[in-house]
């Protein structure tokens, strides 16, 4: 009997041994990843922020999204932009004095030199990757001539884009009172800029190397947006593509990114993010939103390519073909909470009364689903073709004999 309480006295501790430890591995293993339930919003200390679905522009998270703020370094979002559409990237630029000397001390440089010889390709990577502000007062000289006209440009651009609550002043993000933007403008600015390869291409770069020139030694950088550093794994998103960091003291960590996962592509803001003891508010911030938009949203087929939407009856078609299904041109994928038991149904318009012949994939309507205020469509299309009837051939001589005839009576 004596044993047999002391096996239950040691049950029962290897049994609080263990819900010990699965409490604790829960607090440090579990709760960093958290799933978001879609009505609960996730808590960021940016105090600007945004995350949208590239496609569609549906905003999943706002905060102050329509409040100026500073940009600091992702200015140079809109700075790359321009050159690459502007330049040709194999370009000689040779450095001057000026743009160099106009960098105030504490922001990050790549150490140009006057007279040095790069390519409009090298001082982009030195732009996007290392955030080097000399580069970027180097690429607004070798452009325009100043940094003030660098700056028309900005905002001219700017207006293109319909960036209603955005005003750029320099091409680097150097803090001015004038230079501010929006998280919602900055979201819908990377919108447009990954849409251009080479600005893909070098935002995705974790590191760069440039070779040595007739000023420097070979100088290597590592991209400041962590997120796609696999070094970093406090940090990194594996989903995370592009991005473009900034700080300066007044607009604190700013971070643009992109990430696609699920073929779901996103936008993610966030401004004036604070540090704390868990690290760098900016990526942290960034990782809750995109962890909360892919937790909570998803891509889903409402139809596919082909599927019968409608059957109509060809009046004046032949008997083997005067029935016709109405199939769609294209697939329709929609963004939906993925908590979302919404039944949605299709808005058919046919293109008036359809009369043979008919082709087979003529558009001869157009179909539309609402979801969530945001409107999908598709053509629709003729599965086959509808030939005319004989008798709906010959309909009009028969009608116009009595005619003639009534003429000739007449005279």
């Amino acid at each position: 009997m004596k044993n047999h309480t002391k096996y239950r006295t040691i049950k029962k501790l290897i049994l609080i041994f263990f819900i010990c430890a699965s409490l604790l591995f829960s607090k440090f293993y579990i709760f960093p990843y958290i799933s978001y339930a879609s009505d609960e919003e996730p808590n960021v200390s940016a105090k600007g922020a945004i995350l949208i679905e590239k496609n569609t522009g549906k905003i999943l998270y706002r905060k102050n999204m329509n409040i100026k703020m500073f940009p600091a370094s992702t200015t140079k979002i809109l700075t790359a932009i321009i050159i690459i559409e502007n330049c040709n990237l194999d370009e000689k630029v040779i450095v001057t004095k000026e743009p160099i000397a106009l960098i105030p001390e504490g922001y990050s440089i790549s150490y140009l030199q006057e007279g040095e010889e790069l390519t409009i390709k090298q001082l982009l990577q030195m732009l996007l990757i290392h955030s080097a502000n000399d580069a970027a007062n180097v690429l607004a000289f070798h452009y325009s001539g100043s940094i003030e006209n660098f700056a028309k440009k900005m905002n001219e651009k700017i207006k293109e884009l319909n960036l209603e609550n955005t005003h750029f002043t320099n091409p680097s993000g150097m803090h001015d009172d004038n230079h501010y933007t929006t998280a919602y403008d900055m979201a819908l600015l990377m919108k447009y800029c990954i849409q251009n390869d080479t600005f893909k291409e070098i935002t995705n770069t974790v590191s760069c190397t440039i070779p040595a020139t007739n000023k420097s030694s070979e100088r290597i950088f590592t991209n400041s947006n962590l997120l796609i550093n696999p070094a970093y794994s406090n940090y990194y998103l594996p989903y995370v593509l592009y991005g473009k960091t900034g700080f300066t003291s007044q607009a604190q960590n700013c971070l643009v990114s992109v990430s696609k996962k699920d073929n779901l592509e996103l936008i993610c803001v966030v401004f004036h993010s604070e540090e704390s003891s868990s690290g760098n508010g900016r990526f942290l911030d960034s990782k809750i939103l995109f962890e909360y938009g892919y937790n909570n949203y998803s891509l889903n087929l409402i139809a596919k390519k082909g599927d019968v939407i409608k059957n109509v009856i060809i009046s004046n078609g032949t008997k083997n073909s005067q029935y016709l299904p109405l199939v769609l041109e294209n697939d329709i994928i929609s963004l939906q909470s993925k908590n979302s038991a919404n039944k949605v149904y299709p808005n058919i318009t046919v293109n008036g009364d359809l009369y043979a012949p008919i082709q087979e994939n003529s558009i001869v309507g157009k179909v539309e689903y609402i979801i969530d205020n945001l409107s999908y469509s598709s053509n629709l299309l003729a599965e086959h073709s509808v030939e005319p009837s004989f008798f709906s051939n010959n309909l009009f001589c028969f009608g116009l004999i009595p005619c003639i005839l009534e003429m000739f009576s007449i005279i």
